[in-house]
């Protein structure tokens, strides 16, 4: 059996090349060597060695790999940038240690702004590439949203700024993050028939898809999460993670196509129904709006709202796979980010979500602030939600980092 003290990577998604490299050397141990990146921190161990990696990394999975090749730790430099670092560690090992540098397999992409996420592959959106008629009108109608939406400051006053700051609580908080996500896509709690879906069709009106649709592709978000089988995965550049992805119908398809992951749904007759009849509703919605209110109650009430809720949506895919820091050893990019939470009403504890998908609860600290907690609380409270679900305590302990 080989021994090295200190392996140095490349970069945060060489660890699977190096994982790899080190297999074909055959048994080795590293012993009393650091995992380091940009902080420094520790965070934990693997067997009796002292691991520090970066707050933002995605070391998880390659770790737990290593680890089961009986790695002590690893001494990991993203870029030519902090070799020094590097030298100045392996500088400490002692005479006759082996350091191990591994490079990734494939070139990367330039990186994420203020981010350690290196994009593996940028699809191409706009060149050199087929529409269907499903790409063109999704691209259509978001860029008529948008273009509405510039429309707000000549049609602003006080009752469609309330009006929007109403609905979006509706179809944001009742309808996304407690129906279509906490309550239908996780079964983190259970509703009466009547409430569940009255909450689901508050998130049929922000016009995000009807729930069959929605939840199905968050389910293979989590079964394939980071991925090349992940709808929406950051390591396709930013852009794809937040709303890219939506536009090009044949990649999505080839990922979550089948929706054959929602049975516990695609029988029900409310959501048969919702499904079939779909563009409707919101249509009824619009329509009601400039009944009340006319033009500003339609630009307030309906465009700069649902524009609104679908970028609050989208940056738990996008920002919170980019920035915020890691908590539990989930073995992808989720990170836990304060302004997507306060924005999106608790989902930007996304690390917490992504570990304890089950939980009711995302905000797991007295100060992550989490009011889809609130609600479900408080509908338990009446008697209304039952069945709820939380981390349990050895499952905490062994997914902390």
């Amino acid at each position: 059996m080989g021994e090295m003290v200190g392996v140095v990577a490349g970069s945060p998604c060489s660890l699977q090349a190096l994982s790899r490299g080190v297999s074909n050397r055959g048994p080795s141990v590293v012993r009393n060597a650091v995992v380091g990146c940009r902080s420094w921190r520790r965070v934990g161990r693997i067997g009796d060695t002292n691991i520090r990696l970066r707050n933002n990394s995605n070391l998880g999975g390659s770790l737990r790999r290593l680890e089961s090749l009986k790695l002590g730790a690893v001494i990991v430099a993203e870029r030519d940038s902090y070799t020094r670092r590097v030298r100045e560690c392996s500088a400490s090992l002692r005479d006759g240690e082996e350091v191990l540098t591994g490079e990734s397999s494939t070139p990367s992409e330039p990186g994420i702004w203020m981010s350690d996420v290196v994009v593996k592959k940028r699809p191409n959106y706009f060149k050199d590439r087929s529409w269907t008629s499903k790409d063109l009108t999704y691209a259509g109608y978001m860029a008529f949203m948008h273009g509405l939406c510039l429309l707000a400051p000549a049609t602003f006053s006080w009752d469609a700024l309330g009006v929007s700051l109403g609905l979006y609580v509706i179809t944001g908080l009742f309808g996304i993050t407690l129906s279509f996500h906490r309550n239908l896509s996780h079964k983190s709690f259970k509703l009466p028939k009547w409430l569940e879906y009255s909450f689901a069709y508050c998130g049929v009106q922000a016009v995000q898809g009807d729930p069959l649709e929605w939840v199905s592709s968050h389910r293979y978000h989590h079964q394939h999460c980071d991925t090349e089988k992940d709808p929406h995965s950051p390591y396709e550049g930013f852009w794809h993670s937040h709303m890219g992805w939506l536009l090009d119908d044949r990649r999505t398809q080839e990922r979550v196509g089948a929706r054959n992951n929602v049975g516990d749904m695609d029988k029900d007759p409310f959501y048969q129904f919702i499904q079939r009849t779909y563009p409707i509703h919101p249509i009824m919605m619009a329509v009601a709006l400039y009944v009340m209110g006319g033009f500003p109650y339609l630009i307030w009430g309906m465009a700069l709202r649902v524009v609104w809720v679908y970028h609050i949506t989208w940056f738990v895919n996008s920002a919170s796979h980019v920035w915020g820091s890691q908590k539990w050893n989930t073995g992808d990019l989720s990170r836990n980010n304060w302004w997507v939470a306060l924005l999106a009403f608790g989902e930007g504890w996304h690390n917490n979500h992504h570990a304890f998908e089950y939980s009711a609860r995302h905000g797991l600290e007295w100060w992550q602030l989490d009011p889809t907690w609130w609600i479900i609380c408080a509908l338990e409270a009446v008697g209304v939600a039952t069945k709820v679900k939380l981390p349990k305590k050895e499952h905490m302990e062994k997914l902390a980092l």
